[in-house]
């Protein structure tokens, strides 16, 4: 039994969630979001909360189970608060602004870096060594953070790059004599 999936998913008040087939859609005050979940699982909305269930007792369905209500519950959360991600940028001569609707970047290389913003997603810099990256789809939200990440990952010498807020960069020793 899943402990996760068993856990009937709360609609608070100011959400309209509402269920037809294997569509789930949640309206509330940041926006709208729907996801379309498996076959192997059973939605159901009743009594102002959304539960889910296996089909059937497989392996596949139950394996299913956990991370449909997973998903829908971030769905619930990102139209009610939203996420976000921050992220900080350690070294000389690093930093972050946002220029229009792009973020432009000075990592180190012989030219800024530009990053698009995508639609559904705000980034800030309240810092010029920190970005902030919020939005109401959890994954978005952390695919643009690991995007932003990876044009200059933090290396374990200095650690200078571009590193989430509550990541550890483990040290190495350098060289010695």
């Amino acid at each position: 039994m899943s402990r996760i999936g068993k856990r009937p998913i709360a609609v608070p008040a100011g959400v309209t969630a509402t269920v037809e087939g294997q569509t789930v859609t949640a309206k509330g005050p940041k926006g709208e979001l729907s996801c379309v979940v498996n076959d192997e699982v059973l939605v159901k909305l009743e009594d102002g909360a959304i539960s889910v269930d296996p089909r059937d007792n497989t392996k596949d369905a139950r394996s299913k189970w956990g991370m449909s209500r997973t998903i829908i519950a971030n769905i619930v959360a990102g139209v009610t608060e939203g996420f976000e991600k921050k992220l900080e940028i350690n070294g000389v001569g690093y930093r972050a602004a946002m220029q229009g609707k792009n973020l432009q970047l000075a990592l180190g290389y012989s030219h800024d870096v530009i990053y698009q913003v995508p639609e559904g997603i705000q980034i800030a810099t309240p810092k010029p060594t920190e970005i902030v990256v919020s939005g109401i789809d959890k994954q978005r939200v952390g695919q643009v953070a690991s995007e932003i990440r990876k044009f200059r990952k933090p290396e374990p010498y200095k650690g200078k790059g571009v590193k989430y807020a509550d990541e550890v960069i483990v040290r190495k020793e350098g060289k010695k004599k």
